[in-house]
């Protein structure tokens, strides 16, 4: 069992938690997600990690309640367990690959969205405790969902936007991004992480800019093992699965409608019915990892 130490609301229906994983805090990387069983009935959820510490044993998530098992994890409370805690899975972000003098020169610009900004605080703090200075867009509709700011503070060059002009900079993440370099910044990295449209614009503009860009697919993972064979998708016509391929990859070469419309298919019997017979062999899986 795994316990939960630390239970904070930091938005309407969005929750942190800390939870007690000694294993896979010790082996867990910035890029890397887990799954999360609330008990032996529950569905597995795979949620990138936000932060961990290998000394305490401790990795925190960030989720959203929004289906019928992440609102029973929502309904539990510190001291209570999780039934499973699995990974850390997944491939690490590649920053953490380079060697360190090489990173510091990078220019790179990290873009967060909604709960997608808990998986970029963890790579913005193993960067900062690295010695990396690196700039952060924040977007978010209103100012009353933004999450995390004074941790994402401390770690970036931080700059929140909202759609509605509430706080910050009035407009998308794009237009952010397209203000900061009007005001003369040079970037030679984004890393966006966040909804599928807001990756996918980002990707776009980016693509114009002539700046190499990094998403994380893991909103269309299920399982997280690549059995299932819903986070199937298209990057530079090759067939990936998000969760044993990434689930970071180039942004530019990302079939995003595809992805998209496949995500939307996958959620109904229906759906999984045409994608299996369009996808043959691969529909579950077909990863050769599993």
């Amino acid at each position: 069992m795994f316990r939960i130490l630390k239970k904070e609301v930091l938005a309407p229906n969005i929750y942190l938690m800390d939870v007690e994983a000694p294993r896979v805090a010790k082996n867990a990387l910035p890029g890397q997600f887990l799954i999360v069983r609330v008990d032996e009935d529950g569905e597995r959820i795979p949620l990138t990690i936000c932060d961990y510490d290998s000394e305490k044993g401790i990795v925190q998530i960030v989720f959203q309640a929004i289906g019928a098992d992440t609102r029973r994890m929502a309904r539990l409370e510190e001291g209570d367990c999780f039934q499973d805690v699995v990974g850390p899975l997944g491939r690490p972000s590649d920053l953490t690959e380079i060697p360190l003098e090489e990173l510091k020169k990078m220019k790179i610009c990290f873009i967060a969205g909604g709960v997608g900004t808990a998986p970029v605080y963890c790579q913005l703090k193993w960067l900062k405790n690295n010695g990396v200075d690196v700039d952060c867009i924040q977007g978010a509709r209103t100012k009353d969902i933004i999450i995390l700011e004074d941790e994402m503070k401390a770690v970036s060059n931080l700059h929140i936007c909202t759609d509605d002009g509430s706080y910050g900079i009035k407009g998308n993440v794009c237009v952010a991004l397209q203000q900061l370099i009007d005001e003369g910044r040079e970037f030679d990295r984004v890393v966006a992480i966040g909804p599928m449209i807001m990756m996918k614009f980002v990707c776009q503009l980016t693509e114009k800019l002539g700046i190499e860009t990094i998403v994380s697919m893991n909103p269309i993972m299920v399982d997280g093992t690549g059995m299932c064979g819903a986070c199937r998708l298209t990057v530079g016509n090759e067939v990936k699965f998000a969760c044993v391929d990434g689930p970071e990859f180039d942004g530019h070469k990302v079939d995003f409608d595809q992805a998209m419309q496949r995500m939307r298919l996958y959620k109904t019997e229906e759906g999984r019915l045409l994608l299996k017979e369009q996808e043959a062999e691969t529909h579950e899986g077909g990863c050769g990892n599993c």
